[in-house]
């Protein structure tokens, strides 16, 4: 390692350690989510992933019937409606941890209560 490796990780550590306590006060104040609050979020997350799968498969059905093919319309379109829910269900989770350091980060310098 060198020196300015070891200079960048002693900037990087205080942010890293305040942005962690800040997240630990907020946790704190708001209280435990308890057990509803995780079924919620995972019911989203698997929810976006089924509808979209399930729609892929709909189309594909209606696909095998009006354009008769050697392959299925309906496995190409389940694919498809799986990876287009994944990708929505990451972008979900993805925006929803970004509000959450953006919450992490306005409450910098503020005193708990």
């Amino acid at each position: 390692m060198t020196a300015s490796d070891k200079d960048k990780e002693k900037k990087t550590l205080p942010t890293a350690v305040g942005r962690k306590a800040t997240r630990r006060l907020k946790a704190r104040r708001e209280g435990d989510q308890g057990v509803w609050f995780g079924l919620g979020l995972f019911g989203m997350v698997g929810w976006t992933i089924a509808i979209t799968t399930l729609i892929g498969v709909a189309i594909g059905i209606w696909m095998d019937r009006t354009w008769p093919s050697t392959y299925s319309w309906t496995l190409t379109m389940l694919f498809i409606g799986l990876i287009i829910g994944c990708m929505n269900a990451w972008y979900w989770v993805n925006k929803e941890s970004r509000f959450d350091e953006d919450d992490d980060s306005q409450g910098k310098g503020a005193s708990p209560k």
